[in-house]
C-alpha cells in the first residue's frame, strides 16, 4: 500500500480507470474471438453480419483510449485478411 498522499490519490484513480475500461475491454476481447470462430467455422453470413459490430468496438475503444489506435487499425486489419480469405475460399 502506499504511504505517500500522491501514490494514494493514483492508486484510486488507477483503480477507477481500471473499473471503467474492463468492461469495454471485455466486450471487445469477446467479439473479436466470436468474430475470429465465425471466420474459422467457415460462416461466411453470419462473421459478415457481425462485422460492423466489431469495427465500431475496436473504434470505440481506440477513440476512448483503451486501445492504442495502431492497435485498433491493426485488429481491423487482421480480422479483414480473414474475412477476404474465406470469401476467396468459399
Amino acid at each position: 500500500m502506499p504511504i505517500i498522499k500522491s501514490a494514494k490519490k493514483r492508486m484510486i484513480q488507477n483503480i477507477k480507470r481500471r473499473d471503467r475500461n474492463f468492461p469495454l475491454r471485455s466486450k471487445l476481447k469477446t467479439l473479436m474471438k466470436k468474430e475470429l470462430t465465425f471466420i474459422k467455422e467457415g460462416k461466411l453470413k453470419e462473421a459478415t453480419e457481425f462485422l460492423p459490430q466489431v469495427y465500431s468496438t475496436i473504434d470505440t475503444a481506440a477513440k476512448k483510449k483503451i486501445i492504442h489506435t495502431n492497435n485498433a487499425a491493426r485488429k481491423k486489419s487482421r480480422i479483414a485478411q480473414a474475412l477476404n480469405a474465406l470469401q476467396t475460399k468459399g
